[in-house]
């Protein structure tokens, strides 16, 4: 018997589930927000490949785990919250939040050099490290519009978001330290 099939043609008409079967328009404002935080989830992805030999970074993994189980929050409309937060999906904490906050710490306690804005392009993992950042802003900005379309989010999501772009600047200064200290 063969596998069903990804394509099940459902949104041909434009229309999507949301995550206890919804349908709304592929434009609705969850679905957008959803959408930038699959990118921000692949876009740690391509971080974590652009990393050089020797260079752990398992944060990035840890962060895309959590994301995973925000998608998951964001994907619900704002009826079936109450049945998202008893199911048995993951769910971010505020020890999520905390293990963001101390590598943020971490960093910015190594002195990490840096001169005004950044230019990105360094390395190539610290690039990707930057659009990373980048598309993590984009989701916050999709996340705080939820609100005025009925869809009320716990603030950890939101704070979860904005320090994972604060920790991804860093780790971008870092990697670009990495590269001067070597060219020197």
């Amino acid at each position: 018997m063969p596998s069903p099939s990804i394509a099940t043609r459902t949104g041909d008409a434009g229309t999507t589930s949301l995550l206890y079967g919804q349908r709304v328009p592929k434009d609705h404002p969850q679905v957008e927000a959803v959408g930038t935080l699959d990118e921000f989830n692949v876009a740690l992805g391509v971080a974590k490949s652009a990393r050089p030999p020797g260079c752990a970074a398992p944060e990035l993994e840890r962060i895309q785990h959590n994301l995973i189980a925000l998608m998951g929050e964001v994907a619900c409309a704002e009826e079936d919250a109450a049945r998202h937060a008893a199911s048995g999906f993951a769910r971010l904490t505020e020890a999520d939040l905390a293990r963001l906050d101390t590598a943020v710490t971490a960093l910015e306690a190594r002195g990490l050099r840096f001169d005004g804005w950044a230019t990105p392009g360094t390395t190539p993992y610290a690039a990707a490290l930057e659009v990373a950042r980048t598309t993590a802003r984009r989701a916050e900005r999709r996340l705080v519009t939820l609100a005025t379309h009925g869809r009320n989010l716990r603030p950890l999501l939101l704070q979860f978001v904005n320090r994972a772009s604060d920790l991804l600047w860093l780790m971008a200064r870092e990697a670009e330290n990495a590269c001067e200290q070597n060219d020197k």
